[in-house]
């Protein structure tokens, strides 16, 4: 559980700005949706692969 006090003349908006990128930063959100449900170890490596791709593929057309 992430505490976040508030600082001294801080409003609660900021405050929770700042819980939000610190959540965010940890990356529990993505682990959370990441247990939701099982994927097969084979597409995940299928994607991961679509990804290098992707990325790979802009990183060509930057460099023309």
């Amino acid at each position: 559980m992430l505490i976040i006090p508030l600082k001294d003349g801080e409003n609660i908006e900021r405050a929770l700005k700042r819980y939000k990128r610190k959540f965010d930063k940890t990356g529990t959100r993505r682990a959370l949706q990441g247990r939701k449900q099982f994927t097969k170890p084979s597409v995940e490596k299928r994607a991961k692969i679509q990804k290098a791709q992707y990325v790979q593929h802009l990183k060509d057309q930057e460099a023309i």
